[in-house]
């Protein structure tokens, strides 16, 4: 097995496998320090990486340029590796269970170009279990070797925030275990040349999966439990967020919101844990419930979106109802397990015509993975509603009279806010039926 002293002389390399969200900075970290090789097997990624551009913004472009980072999409480059980090994406398929292609794929390719005394370790999220069950026989039965004899595993999964630029790799604990005690000795000493936060040491392959994958169950949980209090909320006339404001006034209330739950974690990771669950006959009742209540919050936004256009008498096939935000979260690019596009579709179902528009999305993005056309800001004209689905600061400028601006009839004005972003006050003060989950 290769020594962390090899690696941080650079007479051994390291290579990470999957250059998106997670793995880029991943390689970039460890470039400042070690000869690092990335990988991706999309060919206009590697050739954008090469010129210095970063379409994720996880990277600062200066840092990209700067970083001493090989970049590579052939397979064989892999063999220059004596660690090898594979970063590549868990998500589901339409049936929600476990979407395993990129991780077999990713498996696939390294095991066809693992060399003796080489360390593989995997930062996907998956269930328990996975990392053995799937992925170490695939890398047995593609390179002839044995684990443990010829080569070892680690796992340390990822905890990259998209966007979030005070929670970074560097900032974050990072969780290390291994196929053995010497791999998780080396992979402590690697991530904490470069995680700054410290590490901790699972015991076990198992549970440092586990540990991952309840992270984001246990936040899916807490918003749910929001989303069903502001549907009942709104039953009663009461106002969601007054209410969270007045409890969060103790100081153990735990400060959840109501939302739209997407992205490549908290929306996704559940369902890798249920799956496992009721492989092995037992249903996870509680885990299930918080994924159905938060599955079901597009529908019940343009539900709500319908009934306003309803009172306002705007409610006819073809009215025109403009969404914005489309990305999964406020300020990133990132359009992966969007909820946004469940209130295009139900509105959409309703006959009304649906215009989105994303102040960070690549429209390109959008059309390619949904189908999805983004129009600019400006042709949000001759609107019945507006959903701000999404908490964008470059939607912070917007006045109550320039939203007004939006509406073909100003004076029937139907503004909906998922987020919370807008102040209520100002915008009834303007005459907006308003109203915020």
């Amino acid at each position: 097995m290769v020594t962390f002293e090899e690696l941080r002389s650079g007479t051994a390399t390291l290579a990470v496998v999957g250059l998106g969200y997670v793995g880029l900075p991943l390689a970039v970290a460890f470039a400042r320090q070690m000869n690092v090789l990335g990988f991706d097997i999309s060919s206009r990624r590697i050739e954008e990486l090469r010129n210095g551009l970063d379409r994720t913004r996880e990277v600062d472009n200066a840092d990209l340029q700067t970083a001493r980072l090989r970049y590579s999409n052939d397979p064989e480059d892999l063999r220059q590796a004596s660690v090898i980090i594979v970063a590549v994406p868990t998500p589901i398929d339409e049936h929600r269970s476990p979407d395993l292609t990129p991780v077999r794929g990713a498996s696939i390719t390294v095991g066809e170009n693992l060399r003796k005394g080489c360390v593989v370790v995997y930062e996907s999220t998956v269930y328990p279990g996975l990392t053995e069950e799937i992925c170490i026989p695939i890398l047995e039965a593609r390179s002839g070797l044995k684990c443990g004899q010829d080569f070892s595993v680690g796992y340390s999964p990822e905890r990259i925030n998209p966007g979030d630029k005070v929670h970074t790799l560097e900032t974050i604990t990072k969780i290390v275990s291994g196929s053995d005690a010497a791999t998780t000795d080396l992979l402590a000493d690697l991530y904490g040349s470069v995680v700054k936060a410290g590490i901790h040491r699972a015991s076990g392959i198992r549970v440092a999966e586990a540990a991952k994958v309840i992270e984001n169950t246990q936040r899916d949980l807490n918003i749910a439990l929001m989303n069903e209090l502001a549907v009942l909320f709104d039953r009663m006339g009461i106002d969601t967020l007054e209410v969270l404001e007045a409890a969060g006034t103790k100081w153990n209330f735990l400060p959840f919101r109501p939302g739209l739950v997407g992205g490549h974690c908290i929306g996704v990771d559940p369902y890798y844990l249920t799956f496992k669950a009721e492989a092995l006959g037992f249903h996870p009742e509680v885990i299930l419930a918080g994924r159905r209540i938060n599955d079901h919050m597009g529908k019940y936004v343009a539900e709500c979106a319908v009934k306003r256009l309803i009172r306002a008498g705007c409610a006819g096939r073809g009215a025109r109802v403009g969404i914005l935000g489309f990305t999964f979260k406020e300020n990133v690019p990132d359009l992966r397990n969007t909820r946004v596009v469940d209130v295009v579709r139900e509105l959409e179902d309703y006959g009304f015509a649906v215009l989105v528009s994303d102040a960070e999305a690549d429209p390109a993005e959008a059309m390619h993975e949904y189908g999805q056309q983004l129009v600019p800001q400006k042709e949000m004209r001759n609107l019945d509603a507006l959903i701000l689905a999404v908490g964008h600061t470059a939607y912070a400028a917007l006045t109550p009279q320039e939203i007004k601006s939006f509406f073909a009839h100003p004076d029937k004005a139907v503004v909906l806010d998922v987020k919370s972003f807008f102040d209520p006050q100002a915008m009834r003060a303007v005459g907006i039926d308003y109203w915020r989950l």
